[in-house]
């Protein structure tokens, strides 16, 4: 039997359809969501991902359970968002940038991809790095330091929290710029750097501001510069290390933290968490919860942080080859 539909009648069902989303959106979210992060509970991404999702689950009228599953740097916390992501558009994750701009050169597959798999839905904050040396090393500034480190090759020795991290990778792009050669000894944590700089083991470091100060503040070290393009709330008297010294007016090495979807989400799910963090965001409150653990707010457009993604991606790419063909 054949089924006629009428002008009218298929003009009533292409509006049905059309509004069927909104609909179901007003709906949204019909349970918990679920926020994977791939760092343990008490670790800084931990702490930042719940200072969003407390208010979040206030505004959505639903909970907002954090799911950790640390390894592999944030990894494993993406993969499992992607492995348990269903058609309800209740899960998603918050990762630093690692996982979405190195970790495939770092690491081989890492069972994602960026592009493909994930929707960017904001960046929450940034954190920048400081260059610090000791107070006795006799080097007073950035200019200093880059005289020092062009002595000759290898003539400074500075320390990371370890081969492919990013106080490594920001040290290596910094010697890039500068032009200079600097040796690199990886530890594990930046209290074994800061005391093997004020031991004299190492030259400099570059490190979160919160590892630094209170070296500073005891007058045992020094800080010469920081990787963001602005001042630092958390270190305001430290001036950008971008055109100083011969170093470019674009230098910029940050870490961030952004809020992500699996692909496929709902455009109007991934509008209205942009604008729900973003409003987070601009709370002075929150701001300061995140300036006290070394954070800070950087609310924007999902397209922003795909812009971010890609940008630091080709950079950090760079800095790796020039590693790797050491």
């Amino acid at each position: 039997m054949t089924i006629r539909i009428t002008g009218r009648a298929a003009l009533g069902l292409a509006l049905a359809f059309a509004a069927a989303p909104a609909f179901a959106q007003d709906d949204w979210p019909s349970g918990p969501l679920h926020v994977y992060v791939g760092f343990p509970a008490g670790s800084s991404p931990d702490t930042l991902a719940r200072i969003i999702t407390d208010p979040l689950a206030e505004r959505l009228g639903q909970p907002v359970v954090i799911e950790n599953r640390p390894g592999a740097g944030g990894v494993i916390g993406i993969q499992q968002m992607l492995a348990n992501a269903g058609d309800d558009d209740l899960t998603f994750g918050t990762t630093i940038n690692g996982p979405l701009t190195t970790a495939s050169r770092m690491m081989g597959d890492t069972g994602f991809d960026v592009d493909a798999d994930i929707e960017p839905v904001t960046l929450i904050a940034t954190s920048p790095l400081v260059l610090a040396v000791s107070s006795a090393s006799g080097i007073e500034d950035l200019e200093g330091f880059v005289a020092a480190a062009g002595a000759e090759a290898e003539a400074i020795a500075y320390g990371s929290v370890g081969q492919g991290s990013g106080a490594h990778l920001t040290a290596e792009l910094f010697a890039d710029e500068a032009g200079v050669e600097m040796l690199h000894i990886p530890f594990t944590s930046y209290a074994e750097v800061t005391t093997s700089i004020m031991g004299g083991e190492i030259d400099a470091g570059f490190m979160a501001p919160s590892a630094a100060l209170p070296h500073v503040d005891g007058g045992n070290m020094r800080m010469l510069g920081i990787t963001s393009a602005e001042p630092f709330a958390q270190a305001p008297d430290v001036a950008p290390i971008a055109g100083r010294a011969g170093l470019p007016e674009d230098f910029r090495a940050e870490l961030w933290n952004g809020f992500i979807a699996p692909a496929g989400t709902d455009a109007a799910v991934l509008e209205r968490l942009n604008t729900e963090i973003n409003e987070i965001l601009a709370e002075p409150a929150v701001q300061e919860q995140l300036l006290a653990i070394g954070w800070q707010a950087a609310p924007g457009t999902a397209q922003e942080m795909q812009d971010r993604i890609a940008a630091d991606t080709e950079m950090w790419g760079g800095v790796i080859d020039r590693i790797e063909a050491q």
